[in-house]
Parts: structure tokens; C-alpha cells; sequence
């Protein structure tokens, strides 16, 4: 088959493919801030970053893209202003926390834009940014990232962070949730685009539309002992201190066995305290979770729930490991559907959201299970469906 390559209109501005430019939903927002973006590299060019947004909204901003301060004139300049000192914006030991204690006056915000070990080796191996008094934040809410992953549930995009900590310097929180704008309308569009399955290149007809990959025989053969289960932990950040005391555990396991509709919904009381963002994570309120069952009970009835002959299905193997790892058992024979999803598609299949609007787009889902592990134990039976079918729909 041959290719026909047609060149895309690409923005000027936002640096996005004109059929998903969000600079119509770009607000302008002054600042008494001055805000200093440091980005990685190899950030610069992925395109759902949002560095580069935040730097189209605030007129206050300037993007550096580099390793160390130090390498940018201009930059040291904006660290080293006296009207507004730098602080930089940053978890971990040492750090203030920026609702409870803000800086003082208007200050430079320095903020470190990549992936979380991208901005860890950068901050590590500069002096200039070491040096810098350390703020930080726990997030209002879960980040809205549906289409990049974030290593916990602490973590949020660069510009939900700038939404909230900027609410906080500034004193106007609304006033900046006009930030998130153009942030839903980039998250929005791919998802989209990812239903549609669009391509940025037209293609000559085919003959025939290739068939999915096949899926492994347990699943299609062993369609009646199927368990579809999803878990939430209690997990403090990487970068708090408390984690290295306190590991992940288990608070919330659900199961739903697809060929009866058989569901397993426990609440696990937690050992240690809870980290900061797991209620609204898990979906559960505090009360709830404390009011949670103890891990041996959970584990008694979990062994009157499932069989010997079930084939536990997840979503990744994470659920399963944070299972095992509280002392309860889970049948030999189990598959992550994650991995068997990319072999079907040929290719990325991304969160259960993406997989769903990509291939069964027009189903409506519902969960009468509680919290979001109930919600994806739903979503992980649907796409479980859609799979042992072996059709796209």
C-alpha cells in the first residue's frame, strides 16, 4: 500500500496542527507574579505539553527551555530579580507549603517543566535552583491529564499547578481557573481525535479492513469464568517523606464476575495515615474508608467470592500486585487487559477512557459499584467485552 503524504497546517502560535489549535481558548491573565517556566528539552516538542500554554496565557511569563539555569542569561536575570525574589515551585523535604504559608510580596514563581524524573535530575543537579526557598501544594482535585499519565495522584500537569498556586499568591482563585480553558479544550480534542480515529496523512481505500489481533484463547474459550477486578491504595507521594514509613495498601478492592453479574465491593480500613490526596482519588470519602473492613475479613470473604477456575482480568497489573501484597490470594490464572488490548489495536491503547471512545464510543457506561475502583471495574468489563467479541464497535 502506498501513502500519500499531505503536509498539515500547523499553528504558529500554540506550535498544535490547526484541526486541534486551542488558542481560541487561550485567556489573558496579568499577573503581579513574574513566572519563570524552565522546561526540559525533551519536553519542548511533545505535543499534549502545557508549558507552552500557560506561557500563551500569562503576559507575566517567560519559557526557557534548557538543563541548568546557568545556561540561560536571561534566565539568571529573572532568578535574580530584587522586586520579586524567586522561589521556586517544587515538593519534597524542606518545602513550605504554599496555601498555608505564602511567600511574602510579589515573588518570581520557578516552576520546572517535564516528566516527574525529568524535573527531579534537574532540580538535583542544579545549585542555582537548590539554593531557591521551596514551595508546594497538595492539589485540589485529581488532575484532569486524561491523555498523559501521571506517576501519583499528587502529580498534575504545569498548569493545573500554576492554576492553583497562582489562585493562592494572587488572591483570586476563580480568576485563574480560567487557566484550565484551553488546558480541557487540548484534552478534549485528543480524546476525540482518538474516537474518530483520525490520521494526519490520507490514505488510498483499502480492500479490506484489517482484522483485530486475536486475543489469547483464556479469554475467548473461558468467557464464563472471567472476573474483572480493579483496587485503589492509600499511597503517600514519591516526593513526601512519609512514604519511605508509610507504603501503599490496599483500601478499596471491587470485582465483577461478567457472566452473572456477581460483584465484590470491600473498603479496606487503613493501617497508616491517610496521604492527602486519597480520598478524592479513590472516590471515598474518609469516613468510609476508616470505617473499612480488617484484611484478614477481606480476605476471608474474598476466598468465599472467588473459584479455583476464575480468570482474574486487570487493567495493567498494578490492582493485582497491591492485592497480593496485603496478604490475600488471587487465582493462577490472570491476564492483564492493557497488554492484550495493544496486541488487538496494533498499537498505544492509553487509559481505559481512550480505548473506550476509540472503539465503543457510542455505550454509555454505568457502575452501581462505589468509588473509581467501581467505576473502572465497569469500564474493565466493557473493554473486556469488546475484546472476546473481536470486533471493533
Amino acid at each position: 500500500m502506498t501513502l500519500e503524504f499531505q503536509p498539515r497546517d500547523v499553528c504558529a502560535r500554540c506550535r498544535r496542527p490547526a484541526r486541534v489549535c486551542y488558542c481560541a481558548h487561550v485567556p489573558h491573565i496579568e499577573t503581579r507574579t513574574r513566572i519563570v517556566l524552565l522546561q526540559h528539552p525533551r519536553e519542548r516538542d511533545m505535543p499534549i505539553g502545557t508549558a507552552r500554554m500557560a506561557s500563551l496565557c500569562l503576559p507575566m511569563s517567560e519559557l526557557h527551555v534548557g538543563l541548568r539555569a546557568s545556561d540561560s542569561p536571561s534566565l539568571m536575570r529573572a532568578l535574580h530579580d530584587p522586586e520579586r525574589p524567586a522561589v521556586l515551585l517544587y515538593p519534597g523535604e524542606g518545602a513550605i507549603d504554599v496555601v498555608k504559608n505564602p511567600p511574602r510580596g510579589p515573588v518570581t514563581l520557578v516552576v520546572v517543566d517535564g516528566t516527574w524524573s525529568q524535573a527531579k535530575k534537574i532540580v538535583k543537579s542544579d545549585p542555582t535552583l537548590a539554593r531557591l526557598p521551596r514551595y508546594a501544594f497538595t492539589p485540589e482535585q485529581p488532575s484532569e491529564y486524561r491523555i498523559r499519565r501521571e506517576p501519583s495522584v499528587e502529580c498534575v500537569s504545569t498548569i493545573e499547578a500554576l492554576m492553583q498556586v497562582l489562585g493562592v499568591l494572587e488572591g483570586d482563585t476563580e480568576r485563574f481557573r480560567a487557566l484550565l480553558l484551553p488546558f480541557r479544550a487540548m484534552v478534549d480534542m485528543q480524546i476525540e481525535h482518538a474516537r474518530n480515529r483520525n490520521s494526519r496523512h490520507v490514505r488510498k481505500p483499502r480492500s479490506a479492513t484489517p482484522r483485530p489481533a486475536p486475543v489469547p484463547e483464556i479469554l475467548r474459550e473461558r468467557a464464563n469464568d472471567i472476573v474483572c477486578v480493579a483496587g485503589e491504595a492509600n499511597a503517600w507521594p514519591y516526593s513526601a517523606p512519609e512514604r519511605a514509613q508509610f507504603p501503599e495498601e490496599l483500601v478499596h478492592w471491587v470485582a465483577l464476575r461478567i457472566a452473572t453479574g456477581e460483584t465484590f465491593d470491600v473498603v479496606v480500613a487503613p493501617k497508616h495515615p491517610l496521604a492527602p490526596g486519597t480520598s478524592r482519588w479513590v472516590e471515598l470519602a474518609p469516613a468510609v474508608l476508616h470505617g473499612g473492613a480488617r484484611l484478614a475479613d477481606v480476605a476471608e470473604r474474598w476466598a468465599n467470592f472467588v473459584r479455583p477456575e476464575d480468570v482474574i482480568v486487570s487493567w495493567g497489573r498494578f490492582a493485582s500486585k497491591i492485592f497480593v501484597s496485603s496478604g490475600a490470594s488471587l487465582a493462577a490464572d490472570r491476564v492483564d487487559a492493557r497488554q492484550v488490548a495493544r496486541t488487538w489495536s496494533r498499537g498505544k491503547v492509553g487509559t481505559m477512557d481512550e480505548f473506550l471512545a476509540a472503539h465503543a464510543p457510542s455505550q454509555a457506561l454505568e457502575s452501581a459499584l462505589r468509588g473509581r475502583a467501581g467505576r473502572r471495574v465497569g469500564q474493565l468489563a466493557h473493554i473486556t467485552r469488546v475484546l472476546t467479541r473481536g470486533s471493533h464497535e
